[in-house]
């Protein structure tokens, strides 16, 4: 199973006064989960939060288009949309499992697009917001968690063009990859300063980076990793889209260079990700090299000490033998011990000085 946030188990369960999609309803004093609806015909916004049971009642207008907004649904509204749209049984099965891999399924009367917006909490780490969508030539139906994909922000795109709402669902799907797409700029430009902040630093860390830089570069790369399991597969997700044209009332052109655009952006954001992930191993790699050449420097001083302080040990080892030797226990020889420890030791540290060994 597809698990980009890695997160852990507590993170998974759902809030208090909620419920999971597919769950029974929430219990008697939950708070009720909004429900979005929209519909629009020959371009032009005509009724706002109707009931689902009104949704087949709108579909068949041949010149209607749909929007219905899911936040944790219960297993009794998932029922109900299968019945009212005709969905297949292993669509509504992924949307209730959720934390599916970006992808676009194709079924006989209508599509299942699964996709991950993504926000930066708590420095640089990744939150992966999953959304689901059912795609049909006159509906689009998103399911999603409450409160984490901004849906509001969605709907402004769609009112600021409504020019384009002629046509229909290929306009409401291209606002929804808009929104996600645009995700992944903010969150890799956070991201990107991040990186830039570390690579400014990497030079200063003198005995190395310190316990929290170390933590911000496993984060950042963490965040990174996530970041490409869910960014680089929606430039395949909106192809797929692109030649659905057909299927989702796109035949007219009009709206081709807009898909094309959010495409580019999907590619761009895939490439950002991956320069990111070398530009955080290079400043790893240079940290480790700094620190690996401070080491064998440190090495270096030690050893020409070590050389040094060997002169007098092996000299005053030799006259400390017990046997009569030129000097034996005469004052000359006591200042001839000492003057070859003083010479040779000066000598050992012009030489090591001069190969910058200290």
């Amino acid at each position: 199973m597809f698990d980009p946030a890695e997160q852990p188990e507590e993170a998974q369960r759902s809030e208090p006064g909620r419920s999971e999609p597919g769950r029974d309803e929430p219990g008697p004093g939950a708070p009720a989960v909004q429900r979005r609806s929209r519909a629009y015909r020959d371009g032009a916004l005509v009724a706002e939060n109707f009931p689902m049971a009104d949704l087949s009642d709108w579909l068949e207008h041949k010149d209607a288009t749909v929007w219905l907004d899911l936040p944790d649904p219960t297993s009794a509204e998932l029922a109900e949309l299968a019945e009212e749209l005709g969905l297949h049984e292993l669509a509504v099965e992924d949307a209730v499992r959720g934390r599916q891999r970006p992808k676009l399924d194709r079924y006989e009367h209508h599509q299942l697009f699964n996709a991950y917006a993504v926000k930066v909490v708590d420095g640089p780490r990744l939150e992966p917001i999953a959304i689901t969508a059912f795609l049909t030539k006159q509906a689009l139906i998103t399911v999603h968690r409450e409160g984490q994909f901004g849906v509001e922000d969605m709907v402004a795109r769609w009112d600021a063009s409504q020019d384009l709402m002629k046509h229909g669902c290929g306009f409401l799907i291209y606002g929804l990859l808009d929104q996600v797409v645009d995700s992944y700029f903010t969150a890799l430009q956070t991201f990107d300063d991040i990186a830039e902040e570390l690579s400014d630093q990497v030079f200063d860390w003198d005995g190395g980076p310190a316990g929290d830089e170390v933590r911000r570069l496993y984060d950042l790369r963490r965040a990174l990793l996530t970041a490409r399991r869910v960014i680089s597969p929606m430039r395949e997700v909106i192809n797929s889209l692109i030649h659905l044209k057909q299927d989702l009332g796109m035949a007219n052109s009009e709206l081709m260079p807009y898909y094309q655009d959010v495409y580019d952006h999907a590619i761009r954001a895939a490439d950002w990700t991956e320069n990111l992930r070398d530009l955080i191993g290079t400043i790893r790699e240079t940290q480790l090299t700094i620190q690996s050449n401070r080491m064998n420097l440190i090495m270096k001083k030690v050893t020409s000490w070590a050389a040094i302080i060997a002169v007098p040990t092996a000299v005053t080892g030799f006259y400390g033998q017990n046997v009569p030797y030129p000097g034996f226990s005469t004052t000359a020889g006591f200042w001839t011990s000492t003057g070859i420890i003083l010479a040779l030791s000066i000598a050992l540290y012009v030489a090591f000085r001069r190969r910058d060994w200290l």
